[in-house]
């Protein structure tokens, strides 16, 4: 079955719907506005993806409805037009949020496409009693009130910035579900001295990218032998002190008895 992914804020989750049998199937591309309807009511989203999914995962997915429409000028106008004051919104929530004595940041709001719901994204440390908030936001704005806990990555990935390497965020830019990114991941790329400061992203934790190679050193590390196993090499045994995968070689400490202590550097073949 062939799918559309939908997503309705950066740090929002993707939504999935049928993908068009006919009229519409050239013009539902990655990128295009979609009318579509949810529990909720009727939202405007963003078409991030177009895949094949098996009957395994369909079953997963739940109901995998069809959408309405896709969206034209007056429906983005009054998605924009729905959003042009959360600015103000969120400085007012900042209020309620400090009338209320929550240890709490905001990060975004967004206001259905139907203008019924309003969502407020924040994070925070361990769970949050916001029900006293909720009533003040809903007394307020006379709408329904959603308040959405993230992570620091999924601010990061709402928020935008560059990383150091001078291009935007891989969370921003193009990553639609966030891994996870695990210190062995540096351990098995040789890069784990390099400190936490230089390998973390701007959430503070691991950068995504490190999991972009980790496979090919994985496969890459079954070739070598273990880190002070005992080898053989031309100038005698010894142990394997350091493995360089980039360079496919490894180096061996050989107690030489006319040369003493001696590092000999091994290759792959």
């Amino acid at each position: 079955m062939k799918v559309i992914e939908v997503q309705f804020n950066s740090w929002d989750k993707i939504y999935y719907f049928q993908y068009p049998a006919k009229a519409d199937a050239n013009k539902v591309n990655v990128g295009v506005f979609l009318v579509v309807k949810t529990i909720l009511g009727l939202e405007v989203g963003k078409v991030v993806g177009i895949k094949e999914i098996t009957d395994q995962e369909v079953k997963g997915l739940g109901e995998i409805s069809d959408y309405i429409r896709i969206a034209n000028d007056d429906d983005l106008s009054q998605l924009k037009k729905n959003n042009a004051d959360n600015d103000k919104r969120l400085e007012l929530c900042r209020q309620y949020v400090k009338k209320n004595d929550l240890q709490m940041k905001l990060v975004d709001c967004h206001t259905s496409f139907d203008g019924s719901r309003m969502v407020f994204a924040f994070i925070a440390d361990g769970r949050i009693d916001f029900r006293n908030l909720v009533k003040d936001l809903t007394r307020k704005f006379k709408k329904s009130i959603r308040l959405q806990q993230l992570g620091v990555r999924d601010e990061a990935k709402a928020t935008g910035d560059c990383g150091s390497c001078g291009r935007g965020l891989c969370c921003s830019q193009h990553l639609r579900e966030l891994g996870n990114v695990l210190t062995e991941f540096a351990k098995d790329q040789q890069i784990a001295h390099r400190g936490s400061e230089r390998l973390s992203g701007a959430c503070g934790r691991l950068r995504c990218c490190l999991a972009y190679e980790e496979e090919h050193y994985k496969e890459s590390l079954k070739k070598f032998p273990e880190m002070g196993s005992k080898v053989k090499t031309k100038d005698g045994e010894g142990y394997v002190i350091n493995i360089n995968v980039l360079s496919s070689t490894y180096d061996v400490r050989v107690n030489d008895p006319k040369k003493g202590t001696i590092i000999v550097k091994e290759e792959i073949k």
